[in-house]
């Protein structure tokens, strides 16, 4: 695992040296393809070596990463052309690479949470430095004060937990039946995830973010919840039994909410961001059923929602830079303008309301099976989630791509390679993961 590492810090002169943007993005591809090599095929460590290590999650999570980060490069290629401190951007996404490695490389909870909040740095900077409207700075000040505030409680339970256990090994890691415990833990993670009532600082930083920040922050960040919550979890089994149908209930009635507010906003962008709260919610819902499927559904469904909320916010970009408006009123008809780009929304659009063949799908239908057999109450809740999901995603597609063109646009290219390029590496590993995902299910 350290030669990752040092291929990294090895890479942070090559970020300052004059034109090397492309070549930075070939690096990143170059190391997937040998990740990728380093396949963890059952659930145990692999490549040990000091506090870090892989299992199967760790493997899924670590490839997304590198994978997102590489498609970053190829979106923001503005920055290169406008000569916008851009090699300063590039060792950013070093920097936030090297952290979000970490954490999902350790094998301790203490390094996990110190690389968890070292993440936060750069893409507070990232926000405030890249962000379109002068709102970034209360955006990336909610993203700090929302993290911040519950990290705290996190790092007291931490200590608490190693001066009585004297361990943070996760193999080691063993029931606490205290309810403080588990707020103290969890909080973090559900404030990250982020679950309805703490979700407040995702739109706004979702919106103020450039398209690298909203790819990461989509791709990524929200990820990192779901795995914490899935590492954490086997110490509040007690508490949990107690706990857990609350949380469910918040998440599955804030997924329904969340989804009506989908319905009437007028930004692109907001809409695919208070998206990725609803499909969250169902990810959040599954882990704390405790069960087989529950987990294993839910990180389908983050890997998933990674791929496919990134290729959403990608494409909101592409329209931005033509357009220079995120405006739903400005954004219509654009089947006339840019047909092919109307065949790629139509592709992401149905991925995010879970057609087939995409993972989104068979990480649903894992979820609701597990979500049903905790309680059958939530059968008609999650009926109301998964037809207002269609509902907006269907919104989505038709606003923008019909209807009466919008008179000041009609004088723009119909898409470049690289733009083709970028949203087919969003879209090929989410369907074509579904045919092998008998690996994606041996997780635990």
């Amino acid at each position: 695992m350290m030669k990752f590492l040092f291929m990294m810090i090895f890479m942070i002169p090559l970020s300052f040296k004059k034109n090397m943007f492309w070549l930075n993005q070939f690096i990143y591809l170059f190391m997937v393809i040998m990740f990728i090599m380093n396949f963890s095929f059952n659930y145990l460590f692999m490549n040990i070596s000091y506090f870090l290590g892989y299992d199967l999650m760790s493997f899924m999570m670590i490839l997304l990463t590198m994978w997102i980060c590489s498609l970053m490069i190829m979106a923001s290629e503005k920055l290169f052309k406008l000569n916008y401190y851009y090699d300063l951007f590039l060792f950013l996404l070093l920097l936030l690479m090297i952290s979000l490695l970490c954490t999902f490389c350790s094998m301790n909870l203490f390094i996990f949470y110190l690389f968890f909040e070292m993440s936060l740095i750069p893409t507070l900077i990232l926000i405030i430095g890249w962000g379109y409207q002068p709102e970034r700075i209360q955006a990336g000040i909610y993203l700090l004060f929302y993290t911040m505030f519950a990290s705290l409680p996190m790092m007291l339970s931490i200590f608490w937990y190693y001066s009585m256990y004297g361990s943070l090994d996760y193999y080691f890691l063993i029931d606490v039946n205290y309810f403080l415990m588990y707020m103290g833990i969890n909080m973090v993670f559900f404030i990250k995830m982020p679950m309805y009532f703490v979700h407040l600082w995702l739109p706004k930083a979702h919106v103020e973010a450039p398209v690298s920040g909203s790819m990461i922050l989509a791709g990524i960040m929200l990820k990192l919840g779901g795995y914490g919550l899935i590492r954490v979890m086997k110490m509040f089994i007690n508490v949990s039994m107690m706990i857990n149908y609350i949380i469910i209930m918040i998440s599955l009635i804030g997924g329904i909410i969340i989804s009506l507010i989908c319905l009437r906003q007028i930004d692109i962008k907001s809409l695919i961001a208070y998206s990725s709260v609803s499909h969250m919610g169902l990810v959040l819902s599954g882990i704390m059923t405790l069960n087989y499927w529950g987990v294993c559904g839910a990180f389908l469904m983050m890997i998933a929602h990674g791929l496919c909320s990134s290729g959403l916010f990608c494409l909101a970009n592409i329209n931005y830079e033509r357009l220079n408006s995120r405006n739903f009123f400005i954004n219509k008809g654009l089947i006339n303008l840019m047909p092919s780009f109307s065949f790629w929304w139509f592709l992401f659009c149905i991925c995010n309301m879970s057609a087939p063949p995409s993972l989104n799908l068979l990480g649903e239908i894992m979820l609701i099976n597990s979500l049903v057999s905790y309680s059958f109450m939530f059968m008609y809740l999650l009926c109301f989630i998964l037809f207002f999901s269609a509902v907006y995603s269907l919104y989505l597609y038709s606003y923008t791509q019909h209807g009466k063109l919008f008179f000041s646009s009609y004088s723009f290219s119909n898409g470049y390679m690289r733009e083709y390029l970028l949203l087919f590496l969003h879209w090929f590993p989410l369907n074509l993961l579904l045919l092998k995902s008998e690996y994606l299910t041996m997780i635990i």
